[in-house]
C-alpha cells in the first residue's frame, strides 16, 4: 500500500483532519461535534496519512503538553497497519521537540493497540464524550 503521512499545522491540515473527525468521532462514534472541536487544534502539531490517491485515511495530533488525541483512521483503511505508521509518525515528533514523557486517553478498544505501541494505562476507566476510556503513558527514549 502506498502512504505518506504529512505533519503539519492546523491551518494547514485542518480541512482533511476535520474530515476524517467528523467520520469516525462524530458519524461512527456519536460524539456530539460540538465536543470535537477545542482550543486544543490550533496550538497542536497534526498528522494526516493519505493513502495512493491523496485521499486523507487517517489523523493524529500532538498537544504543545505531550499528550496525544483524535487518532482516527477511516473504517475502510483499518487493520492494515496506518494507525501505527501515524502513531509512529506523531511519536518521531514528539521525540524532535523534546517530549519525554507521552499521554493519551485510549478508548477501551484501542488500549492493545496503543500497548503494542509502548503505553501503560495508568489509572481507573473514566468516562469522556460518553465513551469508555483509560489514560495511556509511553516515557520516551530521547
Amino acid at each position: 500500500m502506498s502512504l505518506h503521512i504529512v505533519v503539519g499545522d492546523w491551518d494547514s491540515l485542518r480541512e482533511d483532519a476535520q474530515r476524517l473527525r467528523i467520520e469516525v468521532f462524530v458519524i461512527e462514534q456519536g460524539v456530539p461535534v460540538e465536543l470535537e472541536w477545542d482550543e486544543a487544534d490550533a496550538v497542536s502539531l497534526h498528522a494526516v496519512a493519505y493513502d495512493a490517491n491523496s485521499e486523507p485515511v487517517a489523523t493524529g495530533r500532538l498537544l504543545p503538553d505531550g499528550h496525544l488525541g483524535r487518532m482516527a483512521v477511516s473504517q475502510s483503511m483499518r487493520r492494515q497497519g496506518i494507525g501505527s505508521l501515524l502513531l509512529e509518525a506523531l511519536l518521531h515528533e514528539a521525540k524532535r521537540l523534546g517530549h519525554t514523557t507521552l499521554i493519551l486517553h485510549a478508548q477501551l478498544y484501542a488500549q492493545a493497540f496503543y500497548q503494542r505501541h509502548g503505553f501503560i494505562a495508568e489509572g481507573a476507566e473514566f468516562i469522556e464524550a460518553g465513551i469508555r476510556h483509560v489514560m495511556m503513558v509511553r516515557r520516551l527514549d530521547v
